[in-house]
């Protein structure tokens, strides 16, 4: 089961700690939907293709297209480079899924009243973030992580940095969270 939690913006804070408020405040998985429009799955990992509903969630969702990406600095060119680079805070035209086959990190995402979320993924959690959140990652103190991206057609890899408040999907996002919320 994921865990999520309101954080610190300390950003004198190591980004791979947990960065918890003090006392902690917790996050369920109600609430993350209807703060930020984030949808959560629970998959088995080990035997995802037999249990079927990581292809039931591509047919319902219209995911075509995936590779996958392992995230440590023995596998990824310019390791550092590439970390700092997914902590920036930025949105996307297009909805970011991944799911994670092995390992840990942190998805950071504002919810309705712009404060940060962190959200911790470990193996078995896939995680749909809408087009137009504003959000960021980074690994954890393990270092380490394996996922499988997906995509509906060819995947498009283009962070709009914030500030992006004008940009088409963040519009469409603000729009529908404000008739969920």
């Amino acid at each position: 089961m994921v865990n999520a939690w309101y954080m610190n913006d300390n950003d004198s804070e190591d980004q791979r700690s947990e960065r918890h408020l003090s006392p902690p405040q917790f996050v369920s998985l109600d609430e993350l939907s209807d703060k930020t429009g984030v949808l959560y799955y629970a998959i088995n990992a080990d035997d995802y293709e037999a249990e079927g509903k990581l292809a039931k969630i591509r047919a319902e969702r219209g995911y075509t297209y995936s590779d996958s990406l392992e995230c440590c600095p023995q596998r990824l060119d310019n390791y550092l480079e590439k970390i700092k680079s997914f902590f920036t805070e930025h949105i996307h035209s297009d909805e970011e899924i991944r799911f994670v086959l092995n390992g840990s990190g942190y998805f950071d995402v504002r919810d309705n009243e712009d404060k940060w979320i962190r959200i911790l993924v470990e193996k078995g959690d896939l995680l749909i973030l809408p087009a137009g959140i504003y959000h960021r990652f980074t690994l954890d103190n393990n270092d380490y992580i394996k996922v499988i991206r997906l995509f509906v057609g060819e995947p498009v890899w283009t962070p709009i940095n914030r500030p992006a408040d004008t940009h088409p999907a963040r519009v469409d996002y603000l729009a529908n969270l404000t008739k969920v919320s």
